[in-house]
């Protein structure tokens, strides 16, 4: 009794917390080890040691206090070496020597502790370790044998032995020992989970067997599974493994339920958004926006101040061209955290898919104001000149873009992707600039062959232009083979027909276009005037010129409308 009435006494004074060994259950479960049975203390150790391990202890632990870690370390030491009889504290001290690479005394306490009659399966484990760590690497394989044998149901003898043939490019040993692990049938939930663990750490560091050990990880999630554990930590663990692993069905069945168990209060508040935007990752890889949406809404509603989930949010409804609905939520996201630049420019893309082309620049100049101070910001310049290319200033827009190929050439050529070629070889176009918006064309169909908007553009602005009329026809069919209902395609085929002097052939394709499109376009109409009129069908050729000038006035189209002939039955009318 003496010597317990005096450790608690240490205790007390020393504040309870800050003494971490001396038999504590503490000590015990950080390194592993099983409860201590019940010993007769005062027979195992005379009263004399006793006091000397106590006070070496409590001296070590005033010294820790203090900053002296070298003198803490070796009153520490002290204790163990006197006292080897308690595996807390042998445990703990090995663990502090180790830690500060005294091996030569970590191994010395810890071989006094394992020599004694019935040394635990903790006590050969730490043994083992030690051996690893000094090189010795059969004495370290044969203390970890002996650590299984006297503590099957404890892992750390079979994660040491797993290291250590990881370590010697031993897999199929390595292996070994993780399946002897899993046939252990008294297996509890942490012990399955940290040797699922294991078996992915094998995966990773030995592809040849990743296979396998990723199906016996399973297996042991699911016997973790069947067992039902209800701490809340251990859950969590075990849906973010089942979802690691690819099954995602019942990760997110664990996740989901984790939700409904966690009470409302504030403090769990972290908590349930953790596992919401891990339910929300699981539902994007499965391309399901709804309940994604679901998630980051639930979010948002117990955190509005959260910009990360409202951009998330912007995201995806910008993905499913919900355009106002994505405009709003990037609206919040700059409201809440105004230096959350991507959020800008994804903001100004929705205002002008909104056709709110002033809003956009004026997002824009808030970006480049709080951005742009060193002038190398590649979004900034290529979205400003996309803007101006649906605004129509091709001029602008194209100095714009030219200072983003100038940044991006400097800092990341990535950036110089199929779709920023298009983009500017179409503003060269548009400027009156052929040759180079060929050059830019040729570009993007390089690096994406089947970019079915670069064929049919660059095929169309050759038949427009009267130039290489057979290689733009090649590259308009190879437009329509990829999306053969598109409209605009279909028209660019029948005028390169036209063009090729096909007359006929054209029709059906522009009578196609006209049925196909969304919307009336004034050039579909303007071409199947040409055509008609080609065909020596005059009256038909008027009706479609009128479309078009009903749709987009045109001087051009209304010199051809006043020279087309007239049906003398129809002159009253026409004058009209």
């Amino acid at each position: 009794m003496l010597r317990r009435h005096w450790q608690w006494g240490v205790v007390l004074a020393l504040s309870g917390g800050l003494m971490s060994g001396c038999s504590s259950a503490a000590a015990r479960r950080q390194a592993g080890a099983a409860p201590a049975e019940p010993r007769a203390e005062a027979a195992e150790l005379p009263l004399e040691k006793a006091v000397q391990a106590h006070a070496h202890f409590g001296a070590g632990v005033v010294h820790e206090m203090n900053g002296e870690v070298a003198a803490a370390l070796e009153d520490y030491y002290q204790a163990a070496r006197t006292d080897p009889t308690d595996d807390g504290l042998v445990l703990d001290v090995s663990r502090r020597l180790v830690q500060a690479k005294q091996l030569d005394k970590a191994l010395e306490v810890v071989s006094r502790a394992a020599a004694r009659p019935g040394a635990s399966g903790p006590i050969f484990a730490r043994l083992g370790r030690i051996y690893a760590e000094s090189g010795k690497t059969e004495q370290a394989v044969a203390a970890n044998r002996t650590a299984i044998k006297k503590a099957p149901e404890l892992l750390t003898g079979y994660h040491n032995l797993f290291l250590l043939f990881i370590q010697a490019k031993q897999p199929a040993q390595a292996l070994a020992v993780l399946d002897e692990a899993a046939r252990q049938p008294s297996a509890d939930p942490e012990f399955l989970m940290g040797l699922a663990e294991l078996y992915l750490d094998l995966g990773m560091q030995v592809p040849a067997e990743k296979e396998k050990a990723h199906a016996q990880a399973l297996e042991a999630l699911n016997r973790v599974a069947r067992l039902d554990p209800q701490a809340t930590q251990l859950r969590l663990m075990l849906a973010d493994s089942f979802s690691l692993l690819g099954d995602t069905a019942k990760a997110a069945q664990l996740y989901a339920d984790l939700l409904n168990r966690l009470p409302d209060a504030p403090v769990f508040g972290e908590l349930r958004e953790r596992i919401r935007l891990k339910l929300t990752q699981i539902y994007l890889r499965a391309a399901d926006h709804k309940h994604a949406v679901e998630q980051l809404e639930a979010i948002v509603h117990e955190n509005p101040a959260n910009p990360d989930a409202y951009f998330s949010l912007g995201t995806l409804a910008f993905e499913d061209k919900k355009w106002a609905e994505a405009a709003e939520h990037f609206s919040k996201t700059i409201l809440l955290s105004p230096e959350y630049e991507r959020a800008y420019y994804d903001l100004a893309l929705a205002q002008l898919n909104l056709k709110q082309a002033s809003q956009a620049f004026a997002t824009l100049g808030q970006a480049r104001q709080k951005f742009s101070r060193d002038s190398q910001n590649f979004d900034l310049e290529n979205i400003t000149g996309l803007a101006y290319s649906i605004d129509k200033n091709y001029p602008r827009a194209l100095e714009y873009l030219n200072r983003a190929e100038v940044i991006a050439q400097a800092k990341d050529p990535k950036r110089l992707d199929q779709f920023f070629l298009y983009r500017i070889g179409a503003a060269c176009e548009r400027t009156g600039d052929l040759a180079k918006a060929e050059e830019y064309f040729q570009k993007c169909l390089k690096l994406e062959p089947g970019f079915a908007e670069a064929l049919n553009y660059l095929g169309y602005m050759w038949a427009e232009h009267g130039l290489k009329l057979d290689q733009a026809r090649e590259l308009i069919e190879k437009a329509l083979k990829l999306e053969p209902k598109n409209g605009a395609y279909l028209d660019s085929l029948g005028w390169v027909l036209f063009k090729l002097h096909e007359p006929k052939q054209a029709l059906a394709y522009i009578l196609q276009a006209c049925d196909l499109l969304e919307e009336p376009d004034p050039t579909v109409f303007d071409h199947l005037g040409d055509i008609y009129a080609a065909l020596q069908q005059p009256d038909k050729a008027r009706e479609a010129w009128r479309k078009s000038l009903a749709l987009e006035p045109s001087q051009d189209i209304r010199k051809k409308l006043e020279a087309a002939p007239v049906p003398a039955n129809s002159k009253g009318a026409e004058a009209k």
